[in-house]
């Protein structure tokens, strides 16, 4: 919501008496990646006018040539966080401008145009992202390893010992998302060794998008303090589980807050309205586009596996299709209903861009009663291709390649996103999946060399 002069100097005092001194004005790129100028206190009047400008050609995914205006970006006031290890810096998420305007190909600003279309249907949007993490050493050869020596187990999901061996990191990170007022509820040992996850309370899509942008932030941040690199990289190690950043996500009557997608009375047993399957529909409709977004780099893939090099299976998702209480859809609806969960993303999501996807495919569910079909219940990695055929569940793309050109294929994409950021997205993702494909990996080398 736009400030007047007032409230922007009562703003700024307000930082001052706080001890700020420097204003971050935090936007992202194409990747999710966040970028920025820093701008003294005194000057924080013209930065939230939006006077600090950006040559767009220098960033991934803006869209812009050498010869054109300058961008500019425009923080959100309503979310500043002064930093917890540097007080002196206050951190804002920002949108990106161009003359005068909101910068169609800022993922921000696409998460706010498909906001407001929810808006007009009579929806808010609700949003929790399970943060999924991996606490590691870098090795002298570049490498990643598993700090605790004594973390090896084959299961460590949920295991105490490893929890309590990172605590100091652990207690650093939950301190801080309580007394940024997240409210954390649960933290565990993951599944993957030295890896942890953070649950704290959902939130309207912006605000759960600008934490989820923040926490990754602050994450590395606390490692580094420790010596150590925190990494929400989809799959560091190919023999153990991957990271997610799962999306929960549900509908809000605007008028009243009511949970739209609560329903006692569910035939299907879910505890999901008929507005909730039709978003659910909607998702899996446009299933295989929306996994770009979701998962969006080469290493992605790796994780979306059943089991890959692990010695069990990976609780990836594999398919497009939805069920209950049941970890091998994509899209799950947890015990109690009332949401939805996307369980494609992984930690390299850029969520305002996921989101803005994943919002979009649930109203045009919503707006055309698509129907999901029922729920699936079994373990769908051991079925058969035949029966995975009977039921029109389809592979969710194997590898980024596959995801873009589902992607650009959609034009369900082109009309959310607009033709430029579509392309900006295509056009970044296609060079990543070729810069990937010509590099010579050390397994080729293995495999190849003396054998022929």
């Amino acid at each position: 919501m736009k400030k007047s002069h007032q409230q922007i100097a009562d703003i700024a005092e307000q930082l001052k008496k706080k001890g700020v001194e420097y204003c971050m004005g935090a936007y992202v790129d194409i990747h999710g990646v966040p970028k920025g100028k820093v701008v003294p206190l005194g000057h924080f009047s013209q930065m939230a006018a939006g006077s600090e400008r950006y040559t767009g050609y220098a960033l991934d995914g803006l869209g812009q040539l050498p010869n054109e205006d300058e961008l500019t970006s425009v923080p959100d006031l309503d979310h500043i966080i002064q930093l917890p290890w540097e007080p002196k810096i206050a951190w804002m998420p920002a949108d990106n401008a161009f003359k005068g305007e909101p910068y169609g190909l800022n993922t921000r600003v696409a998460l706010k145009n498909v906001l407001a279309q929810a808006k007009e249907m009579g929806f808010g949007f609700n949003l929790g992202i399970e943060c999924e993490i991996y606490l590691l050493k870098r090795d002298e050869d570049g490498g990643l390893s598993v700090p605790d020596r004594d973390n090896k187990l084959n299961k460590p999901c949920y295991d105490l010992q490893g929890f309590v061996n990172q605590f100091d990191w652990l207690d650093k990170m939950s301190r801080t998302i309580n007394d940024l007022g997240w409210d954390l509820y649960s933290l565990d040992h993951e599944d993957g060794n030295s890896q942890f996850e953070f649950d704290f309370n959902y939130a309207d899509a912006l605000t759960s998008c600008d934490r989820f942008i923040f926490f990754r932030f602050m994450a590395k941040h606390y490692a580094k303090e420790r010596g150590l690199v925190a990494t929400m990289m989809p799959k560091p190690f190919a023999n153990k589980t991957g990271t997610g950043a799962h999306f929960n996500m549900s509908l809000y009557d605007i008028a009243n807050g009511e949970n739209i997608f609560a329903c006692k009375e569910d035939p299907r047993g879910l505890g999901l309205s008929d507005t909730g399957y039709f978003f659910i529909g909607g998702l899996l409709k446009h299933g295989r586009a929306l996994c770009a977004a979701f998962a969006p780099t080469v290493n992605s893939y790796k994780r979306l596996v059943r089991q890959g090099a692990m010695s069990y299976f990976s609780w990836a998702p594999v398919f497009n299709s939805y069920g209950s209480n049941n970890r091998t859809n994509s899209v799950r609806v947890p015990a109690g209903g009332g949401r939805c969960e996307s369980r494609n993303a992984d930690g390299a999501v850029n969520p305002y861009l996921a989101a803005t996807l994943a919002l979009a495919a649930g109203l045009e569910g919503i707006r055309e009663k698509i129907d999901p079909r029922e729920p699936n219940e079994d373990n769908l990695y051991s079925i058969s291709e035949q029966e995975r055929r009977a039921r029109g569940i389809d592979f969710l793309p194997q590898n980024l390649l596959e995801a873009v050109e589902a992607f650009a294929a959609d034009p369900f994409v082109e009309a959310t996103l607009g033709t430029a950021l579509r392309d900006e997205f295509v056009k970044y993702k296609t060079q990543e999946w070729n810069n990937y494909h010509l590099h010579v990996s050390q397994w080729e080398i293995d495999q190849y060399s003396t054998i022929f």
